[in-house]
C-alpha cells in the first residue's frame, strides 16, 4: 500500500506552522489503522506511507478503516482536513536490506499516484486476491513480510485474523500507468463512509476531451457547422442561442468534433442543466477542489497555459454562474476559447451571439424521414408518404425536437393522420408522455424556459398567445404595461422571434404552450376580448381612409390582418361578441371567396347564429337585425348548395322588408340570380336582373344592384347582344367606382374588354383589359387577374399571335386555389381549340406547357408587355393617326 496527501504543498503553505500538527495527526490516524490490520510500515517520507500486508483482505480493510478515521477526525477546520489517496497492488517481491526490490512495488506506487484524495484504488491482482488467494499463499506472504521487516522468521498476527469489511469493487477499466507498457485494470474500493464519486484516474494518456459519442446521425446543418467553426476561430466566446429543441447542443458538438485537433490541451463539454458551472467543469477535467482555495482559481490555474476549448451547454440553467465562470476563465486563460449554447445570451464583454437558424426544409424532411424509419424498426413508410412528411416538417417549423417527437408518433398513426392534428402541436405530440427530462416533450422544454421568466415577461407571453401571427411593436405595447422590457426578455430567451419589419411572433409550439398558460391563469376571456377589440380597430383602419372615406377593398391590404381577424372571429363564435363576429365575417367575405374559405366561413357564421335568440345573444348582447341580414347575405354568397343559398337569401329578404331597408332588399333579391344561372334558366335570370336594377333605381340605391348589372351584362354577352351590354356597362362604371367592395376588381372594365373582343375591336379590348389586369393585381384578386390574362390571350389570338396566346392560356389555367369566372369556361375552351387547330397538337402543347411552367408572375409581365394595337404594323388606327 502507498498513500500520500493530495495537495500537501498547498496545505502546508495555507496552514504554516500548524501544518506539522495536522501532518502528525494524519500519521497517527493512519498508523492506528495499520496496527489493527498487521500492516508493516516499510518507509515513510513527508506525507507518504509505504506499507506491506500479509494478505490483500487485510490491506483493503486497513485502507477503508484509515479513510473512515481520517474523515471522522476533529481537524482544526474543514479546509485543514488532509485528503489522502491510497493505492494497493498484490505481487511477489524480494526482501533486501529491510525493503523490497521488485517492479511490483513501482506498480503499487503508480496505482496510488492515479488516485484522488479520499479515494482507494487497487490493481486487478489485489481485486482477485481478496477472494481467490489460498491459505498457504497467505502464509507465504506473511513470511515475506516478516523478513522484510528484519525479523528472523515469519511475523504473524497474534489476534484474530483481519476481517474484510463490507466492500464493493468498482471496475474503472484499463489504464496505462506511468513507466509500464501494459494496461492495468484499476478498481475503486467502495464502502460505507467512503466517497464514491471521483474524476477519472490520474494516468498518462488520459483523454483530452469528454465529447460523447453520437447516438443518432447528425442530419443537415453543414453550412451552419462551417460558419460556427469559423466564428470560434475568430472570437474567444461564441454563444449559440435559440429556442429549446432547436438543435443547439448537437450543432455545438458537431463543431467541437471538427475542432479537436486545434485544441491539443483539451475540448471539454460541460452541461449546466444539473450542476454548477465550476463544479461541472472540474468534474469533466478531473480537477479536485483544493483546501481553502476557490475551485474557480484552481481551474484557472489548470487551464492558464493550455490551448483549450470549453463547450458550455444549457447556460440558461445557471445564467449568472455561467457568466462568472466564462469571464474568469477568459481573463485568466489566454489560449482558451468558449463555445456556449443557451436560450439567452450570456452578456459577457466580447461575446458573439449566433442565433441558430431554422433547419432547412430539405434537412428537416431528411431528419424526420430518418427518425421515422428508425421508430418503425428500420422499415420504410408507405408509398406516397413523402408529401405528408413534408407537411409535418412545415407545420412543426422544422424544429428538431418536435420532429423527433413526431417520428415517435408515427409508430401509432399515419403521417396523414398526424399532419391533420398539428394545428395544436402540444396536444398531438405530448399526449401520454410522462418522462421528466426537459427534452422529453414540448411542454417540458417550454416549462424550462417559462420558469425563468419575470412576472411581466410571463404575462406578456400569455397575452401574445391570442395573436395568430407576427405583430408590430405598437401592438405589443398595446398589450400591457412595460411591454417593451418584457418583450426584450422574451426575445433574449428565444420565446419570441424577431422577424422582418421588425415584427414579433411566437412559434406554433410556443403559442400552443402560452395558450394553455393563459387559460390556466384564468386570463383567456379578457385577453381574447381585448384581441377582438384590437381586430376591429385594425379593420377600421383598413376600411376607412385618412379623410374618412371608405377605402377600396384590397386583398393585398387585408392579407396581413386575415389571420388575426379569423382568430378573433373564432373567439367571437365561441364566447365573445357576436356583433363583432358578424362585422369580422363581412370583412373576411372577399378573402374567403378568393381563397376558397367558403366552408370555414359558413361554419363560423353558423356558430354565431347559434348564439342568437331573437335580438339577444347568450351573453345578453343586443344584435342589430341589419347586421344579421348582412351576415345572411355573406353566407348566401359563400353557399355552394342552392337550397342553402336560397334559405339565407330569404332570411335576409324578410329582415329587409321588415326594417324597410331598400339596399338590403335589392341585395337579397339580386342573390337569387346565381341559382338561376347555375340551373341554366338564363331567361329567368335575365328577367330577375332587370327587375332588381329597376327596383334599385326606383328606391334610390342603384349601386346596390351592381352585381345584378354585371350578371345581366354577362348574359347579354353570351347571346351576342353586344350593343346593349356595352351600353349597360358604360352606365355601370360610375356605380362600380362608388362601391369600395367592387372597384378594386374592375369587373366592368373587364367585361367591356370582353365585349370589345367579340366586336374584334382590339384597341378598346386592350385598353379595358390592361386596366382590369393592373387593378386586379394591385388589389390581390389573383383569380380575376387570371381571367384578365386569359382575355388578353384571346386578344393576342385575334391579333395574329397564336404562340403568345397559347402561352398566356397555359399560365392562366395553371392558377389554382383562386376564384375564376366559371361562366366563361366554354369561351376559353373554344378559343384554345381554335389555337390547337391553327398551331397543331405538338406546337400547341409545347406552348401551353411553357405557360404553365413560367409562373403566373412572369405570365402577367408577358401579358402587360403585349404591344398596343395602335403600335402594331398595319394598324388602321395607327395609319389614320399618321395621316
Amino acid at each position: 500500500m502507498f498513500t500520500d496527501i493530495e495537495g500537501s504543498t498547498r496545505l502546508a503553505r495555507m496552514l504554516g506552522d500548524g501544518y506539522g500538527r495536522v501532518l502528525n495527526a494524519h500519521r497517527g490516524v493512519v498508523r492506528a489503522a495499520l496496527r489493527n490490520y498487521a500492516g508493516v510500515e516499510l518507509f515513510t517520507e513527508g506525507d507518504s506511507f509505504f506499507v506491506a500486508f500479509g494478505d490483500a483482505a487485510a490491506a483493503v480493510s486497513a485502507c477503508v478503516a484509515a479513510q473512515r478515521a481520517l474523515a471522522g477526525h476533529p481537524w482544526p477546520s474543514a479546509d485543514a482536513a488532509p485528503r489522502v489517496r491510497m493505492g494497493l497492488h498484490t505481487g511477489w517481491a524480494t526482501p533486501v536490506a529491510g525493503e523490497y526490490t521488485s517492479a511490483e512495488v513501482h506498480r503499487a506506487a503508480r496505482v496510488a499516484a492515479a488516485a484522488h484524495g479520499g479515494q482507494v484504488l487497487c490493481s486487478e491482482a489485489t481485486a482477485l486476491a481478496i477472494s481467490t488467494w489460498s491459505a498457504d499463499l497467505t502464509s507465504r506472504s506473511e513470511e515475506l513480510v516478516g523478513a522484510a521487516a528484519g525479523g528472523s522468521g515469519p511475523r504473524r498476527r497474534t489476534g484474530p485474523a483481519p476481517r474484510v469489511e463490507s466492500v464493493d469493487l468498482m471496475d474503472l477499466g484499463p489504464f496505462r500507468l506511468r513507466g509500464f507498457d501494459d494496461a492495468e485494470r484499476l478498481f475503486q474500493i467502495v464502502a460505507p463512509g467512503l466517497e464514491r464519486v471521483f474524476p477519472r484516474p490520474r494516468t498518462p494518456g488520459a483523454p483530452v476531451d469528454n465529447l460523447p459519442a453520437a447516438l443518432t446521425p447528425f442530419v443537415g446543418r453543414q453550412h451552419d457547422v462551417a460558419e460556427v467553426k469559423g466564428l470560434v476561430g475568430a472570437h474567444r466566446l461564441v454563444t449559440v442561442t435559440g429556442a429549446g429543441g432547436a438543435g443547439k447542443t448537437r450543432l455545438a458538438l458537431a463543431v467541437a468534433e471538427e475542432l479537436r485537433s486545434a485544441y491539443p490541451d483539451g475540448v471539454w463539454l460541460v452541461d449546466l442543466a444539473e450542476e454548477q458551472p465550476a463544479e461541472a467543469l472540474a468534474a469533466a477535467m478531473g480537477v479536485r477542489p483544493e483546501p481553502a482555495r476557490p475551485l474557480l482559481d484552481t481551474l484557472v490555474e489548470r487551464c492558464a497555459a493550455g490551448r483549450t476549448l470549453l463547450i458550455l451547454d444549457t447556460c440558461e440553467a445557471r445564467h449568472q454562474a455561467a457568466r462568472e465562470l466564462v469571464r474568469r476563465l477568459l481573463a485568466g486563460c489566454r489560449r482558451m476559447d468558449v463555445l456556449a449554447t443557451s436560450r439567452a445570451s450570456l452578456g459577457v464583454p466580447g461575446e458573439l451571439v449566433w442565433r441558430i437558424p431554422q433547419l432547412a426544409p430539405a434537412d428537416a424532411f431528411a431528419l424526420l424521414s430518418a427518425r421515422a424509419a428508425a421508430a418503425r424498426g428500420g422499415r420504410p413508410g408507405p408509398p406516397g408518404e413523402a408529401t405528408d412528411l413534408a407537411g409535418i416538417a412545415a407545420k412543426l417549423e422544422s424544429l428538431p425536437l418536435a420532429l423527433e417527437l413526431a417520428a415517435a408518433r408515427l409508430r401509432l398513426v399515419s403521417a396523414a393522420q398526424l399532419v391533420a392534428r398539428l394545428d395544436d402541436p402540444i396536444a398531438a405530440l405530448d399526449a401520454g408522455r410522462v418522462e421528466a427530462g426537459r427534452h422529453a416533450s414540448l411542454t417540458n422544454s417550454l416549462d424550462w424556459s417559462y420558469r425563468g421568466l419575470s412576472d411581466g415577461a410571463a404575462g406578456l407571453l400569455r397575452r401574445l398567445a391570442v395573436f395568430a401571427g407576427p405583430v408590430e411593436l405598437g401592438t405589443v405595447e398595446w398589450s400591457g404595461e412595460d411591454a417593451f422590457g418584457a418583450l426584450s426578455e422574451l426575445a433574449d430567451r428565444s420565446l419570441v422571434e424577431v422577424v422582418t419589419g421588425p415584427r414579433y411572433q411566437l412559434s406554433e409550439q410556443v403559442r400552443a404552450y402560452a395558450t394553455r398558460r393563459l387559460a390556466a391563469a384564468g386570463e383567456e376571456p379578457a385577453a381574447r376580448d381585448r384581441h377582438v377589440a384590437w381586430a376591429l380597430h385594425t379593420l377600421s383602419g383598413v376600411a376607412v381612409d385618412t379623410d374618412g372615406q371608405p377605402r377600396t377593398v384590397s386583398l393585398t391590404e387585408l392579407a396581413p390582418y386575415v389571420q388575426e381577424w379569423q382568430a378573433a372571429l373564432r373567439w367571437s363564435a365561441a364566447e365573445g361578441s357576436v356583433s363583432a363576429g358578424l362585422r369580422l365575417a363581412r370583412a373576411l367575405d372577399p378573402w374567403w371567396r378568393e381563397h376558397g374559405g367558403n366552408r370555414d366561413g359558413r361554419e363560423l357564421l353558423h356558430r354565431l347564429y347559434a348564439r342568437v335568440d331573437g335580438d339577444r345573444t347568450d351573453r345578453g348582447e343586443r344584435v342589430d337585425s341589419e347586421e344579421l341580414a348582412s351576415a345572411y347575405l355573406v353566407h348566401a354568397g359563400l353557399a355552394v348548395d342552392r337550397e342553402e343559398r336560397r334559405c339565407f337569401l330569404d332570411r335576409a329578404e324578410a329582415i329587409a322588408r321588415r326594417t324597410g331597408h331598400p339596399a338590403l332588399l335589392v341585395r337579397a333579391l339580386s342573390g337569387q340570380r346565381l341559382s338561376l344561372v347555375e340551373a341554366g334558366r338564363t331567361a329567368e335570370a335575365e328577367r330577375l336582373c332587370r327587375e332588381v336594377v329597376a327596383r334599385a333605381e326606383r328606391t334610390g340605391v342603384p349601386g346596390a344592384a351592381l352585381p345584378a348589372v354585371v350578371t345581366l351584362a354577362e348574359l347579354l354577352w353570351r347571346r351576342d347582344a353586344l350593343d346593349e351590354a356595352a351600353e349597360l356597362l358604360g352606365g355601370a362604371r360610375q356605380l362600380e367606382a362608388g362601391r369600395p367592395e367592387d372597384r378594386g376588381s374592375r369587373t366592368v372594365d373587364w367585361l367591356l374588354g370582353m365585349v370589345a373582343l367579340r366586336r374584334r375591336d382590339l384597341v378598346a379590348a386592350h385598353d379595358h383589359l390592361v386596366v382590369a389586369l393592373r387593378s386586379r393585381l394591385r388589389h390581390g384578386f389573383r383569380g380575376a387577374a387570371a381571367d384578365a390574362v386569359a382575355a388578353i390571350a384571346v386578344r393576342c389570338a385575334v391579333g395574329g399571335d397564336p404562340g403568345t396566346a397559347t402561352v398566356l392560356f397555359g399560365a392562366a389555367e395553371s392558377v389554382r386555389g383562386a376564384r375564376r369566372a366559371t361562366q366563361f369556361g366554354g369561351f376559353w375552351a373554344g378559343q384554345q381549340a381554335a389555337l390547337r387547330r391553327m398551331l397543331g397538337d405538338a406546337a400547341f402543347d409545347a406552348a401551353y406547357a411553357e405557360g404553365a411552367d413560367i409562373g403566373f408572375g412572369r405570365a402577367v409581365a408577358m401579358a402587360l408587355a403585349v404591344e398596343h394595337p395602335d403600335l402594331e404594323h398595319g394598324s388602321a388606327r395607327f395609319a389614320h393617326t399618321l395621316g
